[in-house]
């Protein structure tokens, strides 16, 4: 943990309070829970896991086991009214590959954690210009086409549809597509990959863990099964890099937009770089 990820945990936390909690008093009680939490932390923790507990805080308090319901529905209805539209431009691509990966990677825009303001169509109409500065996508295809099982390890709603369209495009035969084995942010679950359709390409999994992230030492055992007999792993997104950057593991291929500048600073890159990566 970098000293500045305190910083964001506490503006995250003063976002969640203004967006989701009524009352002066509560707001004040749950700050000051917040610091008591905040100050004895152990910093030698994954950064995702003390998000996980900020979000159980603000979960307890509401009484509410999936605050970001309603936006996830509407993300998720939202890519799948221009899915046609998105195979189309796909299947059009002189390399449907390469467009399928980029309009997956754009869709790593679509995220409560860092920030709740983006947009994804303007994203989407943008993506001839999308400056990939690590580009590691050739060796992934080959990758692909070698491996024998794939784990494609998915990151937030919405973005999942475009998850989606690849996994449709690489007709993959045997690929498990993981989940958060609770509600967390607008982290996709088991039941956002269905409604969308995900099991019509991959089987589903969840990790048995409720962080916007993948933490191998608190995932369940199931899911650790599948992650070390996979051939290719697929890791969507900057919360899943914080918690599977320290594996050193050559199968893995992360794809995400850099999103703070503690993770750019890792990659020796700026926030906002996108990145294909093994």
């Amino acid at each position: 943990m970098n000293h500045k990820c305190i910083f964001c945990f506490t503006r995250l936390f003063h976002n969640l309070l203004d967006k989701h909690v009524e009352g002066e008093a509560k707001k004040l009680e749950l700050t000051k829970y917040f610091l008591r939490y905040l100050s004895n932390i152990d910093t030698s923790q994954p950064t995702p896991v003390i998000a996980r507990d900020i979000h159980a805080i603000l979960r307890d308090a509401l009484n509410n086991p999936d605050p970001y319901k309603k936006e996830k529905e509407e993300h998720n209805g939202l890519i799948l009214n221009v899915y046609d539209y998105l195979k189309e431009r796909v299947h059009n691509s002189s390399n449907p590959f390469k467009e399928a990966l980029k309009l997956a990677i754009a869709g790593n825009i679509m995220d409560f954690g860092p920030s709740d303001e983006f947009n994804i169509m303007e994203t989407i109409f943008q993506l001839g210009d999308m400056n990939i500065v690590i580009d590691h996508s050739t060796n992934l295809k080959y990758q692909i086409q070698k491996a024998e099982t794939i784990l494609y390890i998915g990151d937030n709603a919405g973005e999942i549809v475009f998850d989606k369209l690849f996994l449709e495009t690489i007709e993959h035969p045997n690929v498990y597509f993981a989940v958060r084995g609770a509600p967390v942010i607008n982290d996709v679950t088991r039941k956002d990959a269905k409604r969308t359709g995900i099991d019509e390409y991959a089987q589903i999994i969840d990790n048995g863990y409720d962080a916007p992230s993948t933490i191998l030492e608190k995932s369940s055992d199931e899911f650790r099964q599948i992650y070390q007999k996979a051939d290719l792993i697929i890791s969507k997104g900057q919360g899943n890099y914080e918690g599977l950057m320290h594996q050193h593991d050559k199968r893995i291929f992360f794809l995400l937009m850099v999103k703070c500048q503690v993770i750019g600073d890792h990659l020796g890159l700026n926030k906002g770089d996108v990145v294909i990566y093994n």
